[in-house]
């Protein structure tokens, strides 16, 4: 199964999340805004993170969920670190949505950065999604 992980991060939260969602997987965590991150083949399954800010997501996570092609990403899993609520997760939801990218209905959220328990439920979580 062809995996990848995908997330944006200010703090450093959404990031320590993605890392041990992606180490779980078996993959790499890349940000957005990396040069590697675009989808160039297609994956089973992508599992993409961001934060609530102002009330939204931030625009680079938003350009980065607009650029995804359909055709290769067949499911989604959403994740979310915040201090606020998990809205992230209905907005990453709904620009999916837009592009016609199926996400998963469980998702993975953490109040604030995540610890040592909840890096070890996001690896948990991960391998649920994948089995």
């Amino acid at each position: 199964m062809k995996t990848a992980v995908r997330y944006y991060s200010r703090s450093g939260n959404t990031e320590a999340a993605a890392k041990a969602i992606a180490r779980a997987a078996g993959t790499t965590a890349v940000s957005v805004d990396a040069k590697d991150a675009p989808i160039q083949e297609p994956v089973d399954v992508l599992f993409i993170g961001g934060a609530l800010y102002a009330y939204g997501i931030d625009e680079h996570l938003k350009t980065y969920i607009r650029s995804l092609q359909q055709e290769n990403v067949r499911k989604a899993v959403i994740f979310s670190t915040s201090w606020i609520s998990k809205h992230a997760i209905d907005l990453i939801r709904s620009e999916l949505s837009k592009r016609g990218i199926k996400a998963a209905e469980e998702t993975l959220y953490f109040r604030g950065k995540p610890g040592d328990r909840q890096i070890k439920e996001a690896e948990e979580f991960t391998r649920k999604e994948l089995s």
